[in-house]
């Protein structure tokens, strides 16, 4: 069960028209309920078929309550939030590895593919799938090459949660017996209750975030390296050594295999995987600290190289003070003092791995995205399909409500987004290509999808597979394959989508399942005439799938004055041109992680019009039981200005933020068949876990402030009414995580096609120029919050100098007037 689950923004969730198109996806794990903690799991290449809880696409009737209720652990957002100490993300007891199982396979001409070495321990499952898989078609064609790919254990999330809060214990435990012994001895339930610096704070957050996961892949990183030798058969010996890791920053162990592999060619027994094995495991990240769920985001959202420096600062003056204490405890002769640097770009850390007497460098994220796994470039993906649209458009002969939603000429990153979105069968085929490459494209492709918020395609993806598992792949619904055989391509019915590498085109399959008629298309056909109707959208008296209207192609025309309904040609221009300007792989990410969120905001807007509810928004609506209404002495009420706040309508909104309803109909309406075909897929559902789970462990709950930033952003507000928001947002950041909240919001507050400079506190800052004077002085200690907290001061730093200028003449105009004695002058 979550542990907790917000109010819809409706009473009752919405229900589908229609049922899914897929089945139900299999689990990555299997749920055994008489598992024990000293079972060791197995590990496949494929997920299992039997169902889990956390791949299952529930049916509206099934979908969980999502009603508050003050019996849960749910934080009052009235209540302070104390800024918290930092903590490390791997700390330097801790029993995980960061490394699990190293793995050596070759190439036998007489037995085909062996497993030679398996350290520490067997790894389980079908070894001769995983040395397939270890060993890629025409390998031995090229001296070097690598492959991705994941293994899912038989592990259920339950037995996860568990063994992580048997091992914290342990060690608090073993901290406790460290201390005096004057101390009282410590009850075993002092253990499971202590919170000293904050650990269990920190360490619950992220097990409340990772219980919706499932278990956690094990990545595999391999290596192939392919010697000439005319003294074997073939005339070649072919070896491939892999890197099991739980850490999805896997690219890191590159360097390191390839001194490995080539180790153990002049030195092929299990001394060598012992010595890499030691190494990677002895690698030291307990200087790189915790952050929050917040916290991750702004840091991701931001290009600033020193944001959160004090967080490293901190860390290291914590290790500095135990080396001293540890130096001045010791009667031995003392060692010479180890110095600590910072990292010159905090999105990084930089570490050290010494292997057979070499230092190896690495570099660490500090923050980690869903879906997000090894080294890959969202510029070569788009670049590689880009460039040939660009030069000689062609228009997609096979039509797809869910996929062309500009029509046949809609471009093919928007057709390969859409796909999925709505979780239809993709491969990506590249015929005498390395398979490194078409691993990075299915790598790329998820993190593309995903934007940092939606999950679901790395654990159905398949970087490399071949043809011997197609029986496996085709069980596995909305499947991301990459393959190199071209045999691929001549079955259709293998697949919705293939993406041709070498030519760069998409192609779409005759064969793909059409989409039904919803209730959410009919509903914009029949009442919203007017408006732009979604391309190639089923139509009421014509069969599932068929396009209707006078189109091009049998599209239906787009009336005049609204060329690009949907705003995929401008979001496109926007990336290409960033591409172009050679503005970096984070500006590009950037735009499709704000593209995603808008997407998500847009679908609850519509499910809202279309449904009555929805089951990916939530807030706490005035009445409710923790709003200021309502407070009682464990939810205290906030201040008297905020209470009348909720009264006031341009306060009490949610959600997206159109300038005009005209607007929100006509991108609805465009919109609709790809809202549709994503709210029947895992992705959706797993987004309402996920959801819940992140708005628990929010702040602020009963107010949207992403609402109010958007307003105002986008709209001409009066002067009370943008009194009422800035006096509400006043009123309510207050702490450190409050602080926090807000700065995510500036973070993705500009939309993914505009300018790019007014974002930030910008629209924030223009209250400080507001005719009221309470609201002058209200957002000028706001902004003074905001520039002495640990990223704030970044954000005002970026203001520019008229906005700075405003906030000096607002703070010296009331010292001067309490001087006088609160005379206004």
């Amino acid at each position: 069960m979550l542990p907790f689950e917000p109010s819809l923004s409706m009473a009752q969730p919405r229900q589908h028209s229609s049922t899914s198109q897929t089945a139900s996806i299999a689990p990555a794990a299997v749920m055994s309920g008489g598992a024990t903690a000293s079972r060791r799991p197995s590990l496949a290449s494929f997920p299992s078929r039997k169902q889990s809880f956390y791949d299952v696409m529930p049916s509206a009737t099934v979908r969980p309550s999502m009603r508050p209720s003050l019996s849960q652990s749910v934080r009052s957002p009235t209540m302070p939030h104390r800024k918290r100490k930092p903590r490390p993300q791997y700390p330097q007891d801790s029993t995980e590895r960061h490394v699990e199982y190293i793995l050596v396979a070759s190439f036998d001409i007489d037995t085909g593919s062996i497993m030679e070495h398996q350290y520490p321990t067997p790894i389980g499952g079908d070894e001769q799938m995983l040395a397939e898989l270890m060993l890629p078609d025409q390998t031995h064609l090229r001296s070097q090459d690598w492959t991705v790919f994941f293994l899912h254990k038989d592990q259920s999330p339950e037995e996860e949660l568990q063994q992580r809060r048997d091992d914290r214990r342990q060690r608090r435990a073993e901290k406790k017996k460290l201390r005096p012994e004057t101390k009282p001895v410590a009850t075993e339930a002092d253990m499971d209750n202590d919170s000293e610096d904050d650990t269990e704070d920190a360490e619950s957050e992220d097990d409340a975030v990772k219980s919706t996961q499932g278990p956690p892949l094990v990545y595999v990183l391999n290596l192939v390296n392919t010697k000439h030798d005319v003294n074997v058969k073939r005339g070649a010996v072919v070896k491939a050594m892999a890197i099991c890791t739980r850490h999805s920053f896997l690219h890191i162990y590159k360097p390191l295999l390839l001194l490995a592999l080539e180790e153990y060619f002049r030195t092929p027994t299990i001394d060598t995987l012992a010595s890499l094995y030691e190494s990677v495991n002895n690698m030291d990240l307990s200087l790189l600290p915790r952050l929050s769920f917040q916290e991750r985001y702004i840091l991701q959202a931001s290009d600033v190289k020193d944001l959160f420096l004090e967080k490293f600062e901190a860390m290291v003056h914590k290790r500095v003070q135990q080396d001293k204490k540890n130096s001045q405890s010791d009667d031995q002769q003392q060692t010479p003092r180890q110095r600590y640097a910072l990292p010159r770009d905090t999105h990084e850390f930089d570490s050290v791995v010494k292997y057979n007497n070499i230092p190896v460098p690495i570099k660490i994220p500090t923050a980690l995205s869903l879906e997000t796994v090894g080294d890959f470039s969202l510029i070569k993906l788009i670049q590689t399909f880009s460039t040939p649209h660009s030069a000689s458009p062609q228009p997609f002969t096979q039509h797809h409500p869910h996929l062309t939603t500009s029509g046949p000429l809609t471009h093919p990153i928007i057709v390969l987004m859409n796909a999925l979105l709505s979780q239809k069968r993709i491969i990506f085929i590249g015929h005498n290509l390395p398979s490194s490459e078409v691993a990075e494209a299915v790598l790329a492709a998820c993190s593309l999808a995903s934007g940092g918020f939606l999950r679901g395609f790395t654990r159905h993806a398949f970087p490399y597979t071949d043809l011997t598992k197609i029986e496996d792949l085709l069980k596995v619904p909305g499947f991301i394959a990459g393959v190199t055989n071209p045999a691929f391509a001549t079955h259709t019915e293998w697949w919705d989508l293939m993406c041709d590498l070498p030519t760069g085109r998409i192609r779409i399959s005759p064969k793909i399942e059409q989409a039904p008629l919803t209730e959410g298309v009919l509903f914009f056909q029949q009442s919203a005439p007017g408006m732009p109707q979604p391309f190639n959208a089923p139509s009421p008296v014509s069969s599932a799938g068929t396009a209707t209207g006078a189109g091009m192609g049998g599209f239906p025309s787009i009336p005049s004055g609204a060329g690009d309904p949907t705003g995929d040609v401008a979001f496109m221009s926007s990336v290409l041109a960033s591409i172009t300007e050679r503005r970096g792989e984070g500006a590009v990410r950037s735009k499709f992680r704000l593209w995603i969120l808008k997407f998500i905001r847009i679908a609850a807007a519509f499910e809202e019009l279309v449904y009555g509810a929805s089951a990916i928004f939530a807030y706490y609506p005035p009445g409710s039981p923790i709003s200021p209404a309502t407070a009682t002495m464990d939810f205290p009420s906030p201040m008297t200005v905020l209470d009348a706040a909720f009264e006031d309508p341009a306060v009490a909104g949610h959600g997206y933020v159109w300038p005009s309803q005209e607007a929100k109909m006509r991108e609805l309406a465009a919109n609709a068949t790809r809202i549709e075909g994503w709210t029947k897929t895992r992705s959706y559902y797993n987004f309402i876990q996920d959801f819940s789970v992140m708005f628990s462990l929010r702040p602020i709950q009963d107010l949207d402030l992403q609402h109010l930033h958007d307003k105002l952003t986008k709209l001409r507000l009066g002067t009370e009414a943008s009194a009422s928001i800035y006096l509400a947002l006043c009123a309510r950041v207050k702490t450190y995580e409050q602080v926090n909240q807000l700065l995510s919001v500036f973070a993705y507050g500009s939309p993914a096609v505009g300018n790019d400079r007014q974002h930030g506190m910008f629209y924030l800052s223009l209250g400080l120029m507001h005719p009221r004077l309470d609201v002058r002085e209200s957002v000028a200690a706001l902004v003074d919050r905001i520039r002495v907290h640990e990223a704030g001061r970044h954000f005002w730093a970026a203001l520019g100098r008229f906005e700075q200028a405003a906030f000096d003449r607002v703070v010296l105009a009331k010292a001067e007037r309490e001087e006088g004695g609160g005379l206004l002058v």
